[in-house]
């Protein structure tokens, strides 16, 4: 076996499993599965299988997801530095589509870094509704931005918080509700080794009392009618079936909603709660009988690793969902209660710029006259500047004050004195009749791999594709590969200088 696997580890999952105990060891004996998951928001995902370079399999419980053979490397394609994918453990897709997420959903994605999840909530919303995607951890926080902002996504708010605080801000507010949980990472043991080393350090103790804590803080913040789906990448029942049914005892506004058992799903067991928390916690009989809708994957089942999902449903009355709802609420009115944290090169695609001063006023009139200079179109919804950085904000953003608030929605650049400077969020925000001036690298091309390692190209004039016969190629131009925004350049005389920030180049 590849994987060493605690001994008190393998003992507990020997007592669970009983018979079939065999077949879930020999698992950790075969090749793991790869998956990546199209960007919808950029590319259909019969348009992705058309140019793909790899040879991909559907993942069936996601119709964007995809198998790919070990040994490709999609992290190193042009594609990705396009955001047209992202590269995601096949299993892990099962919980948004859970969701059911319409375009018009107020979404919280509460435990989001580093944004698998939150990237596949904000491809169903296709730019609609409001996401909001928050991380207690502040490294982590900035890991969710990068891969937000690659995804193209305009429509959401990253925040840096603890439960408690959101939940004092966002009163039943959402109407779904994502926990990916923190969890003893188990059913990761044959993806990340270093987890199984760090096992016995962890305990699921220490984990359910996070996990009681964040679900009783989201319950708070969910609307009547909606919904919560809980999931977490471990097989340890007190972290998963206990849970769920401890909450359902403690909020009986809330009923688990069955899973479809498909694919290789397999239900929740409910004799599986420890006979401690029936005892300490007094879990009745009826919550334990619902887990029995709650779903399992195991790595012996399906191809993928291991997991657990909950849906649980509000059986309040229901919220609706019209535009009035969703636009409801005053975004940002005071310019002044909020600052945005400052965009940071390698964390961000960002840079340049400095706090505002107290009373220091910035126009917006650079950003527009930039709007008119460089693009044919402005897919942009309340444009607001935060001291010298200038977002789009979503509609239907509450007021954020007294948050640690990352990002306050898309974000669009910095004002210079005299100037607008335009972020690489900006840019792989776009689609590519959106700019006045393009240039379309090949994604075989060396040009493509030369221009995501930073390099200043030679083109020459005839090849900067212009919208408008007035248009001239010099100024800011997106750069494409294969029709699809990579970044931005500068043209002038020949030469293309190079915008790709530094954080984010080839290596």
């Amino acid at each position: 076996m590849s994987v060493q696997l605690p001994e008190t580890y393998v003992d507990k999952m020997k007592d669970l499993l009983e018979d079939e105990f065999p077949e879930f060891l020999s698992s950790y004996d075969q090749p793991r599965h790869y998956g990546l998951r199209v960007n919808t928001l950029k590319i259909a995902a019969d348009r992705f299988l058309r140019i793909s370079p790899f040879t991909l399999r559907p993942v069936p419980w996601c119709p964007e997801g995809f198998y790919y053979e070990e040994g490709e490397r999609p992290g190193k394609h042009p594609y990705y530095h396009a955001g047209l994918y992202y590269i995601q453990e096949p299993s892990a897709m099962l919980p948004v589509e859970l969701l059911n997420i319409k375009p018009c959903d107020k979404v919280l994605d509460l435990c989001a870094a580093p944004g698998g999840k939150s990237t596949q909530i904000a491809a169903k919303l296709q730019h609609a509704g409001l996401l909001v995607a928050n991380d207690n951890h502040p490294d982590r926080a900035k890991a969710l931005v990068k891969n937000m902002e690659l995804f193209g996504v305009r429509n959401a708010v990253v925040l840096n918080e603890q439960p408690e605080r959101l939940a004092a801000k966002f009163p039943s507010f959402f109407d779904k509700i994502l926990i990916d949980a923190p969890c003893s990472g188990e059913g990761m043991f044959r993806k990340e080794e270093e987890m199984a080393k760090q096992w016995e350090r962890h305990s699921p103790d220490k984990y359910a009392a996070m996990q009681r804590n964040i679900l009783k803080h989201a319950a708070k913040m969910l609307a009547p009618g909606g919904t919560i789906v809980y999931s977490t990448c471990t097989f340890s029942p007190e972290e998963n079936e206990a849970m769920v049914a401890e909450f359902l005892d403690r909020h009986p506004q809330f009923q688990v909603e069955p899973v479809r058992l498909a694919d290789g799903f397999v239900p929740g067991r409910a004799e599986w709660i420890p006979a401690e928390w029936r005892g300490e916690n007094a879990i009745s009989e009826k919550a334990a009988e619902a887990v029995q809708g709650t779903v399992r994957l195991w790595p012996h089942r399906v191809r993928g690793e291991g997991h657990f999902a909950a849906v649980l449903r509000h059986c309040g009355s229901g919220n609706g969902c019209t535009d009035d709802a969703i636009r409801s609420g005053p975004a940002n009115p005071d310019d002044t209660a909020f600052e945005a944290e400052r965009p940071r090169p390698g964390a961000s695609g960002a840079g340049g710029g400095k706090r505002r001063k107290a009373g220091e006023e910035y126009s917006l009139e650079p950003f527009f006259q930039f709007v008119r200079e460089h693009l044919s179109d402005s897919p942009f919804g309340n444009v607001r500047s935060f001291g010298p950085f200038v977002y789009s904000v979503p509609d239907g953003t509450p007021d954020l004050a007294g948050l640690h608030t990352v990002r306050p929605g898309w974000f669009l650049g910095t004002l210079k004195k005299n100037r607008f400077e335009p972020s690489h969020a900006l840019a792989v925000g776009l689609s590519e009749s959106s700019a006045l001036r393009t240039i379309d690298l090949p994604s075989g091309s060396p040009e493509a791999v030369s221009y995501l390692k930073g390099e200043t190209l030679a083109v020459p004039r005839e090849r900067i594709e212009r919208r408008g016969a007035a248009v001239e190629p010099k100024g800011y131009c997106l750069v494409c590969i294969d029709g699809y925004p990579a970044g931005w350049g500068k043209w002038m005389d020949g030469i293309l200088k190079n915008e790709y920030p530094a954080g984010w180049r080839w290596t």
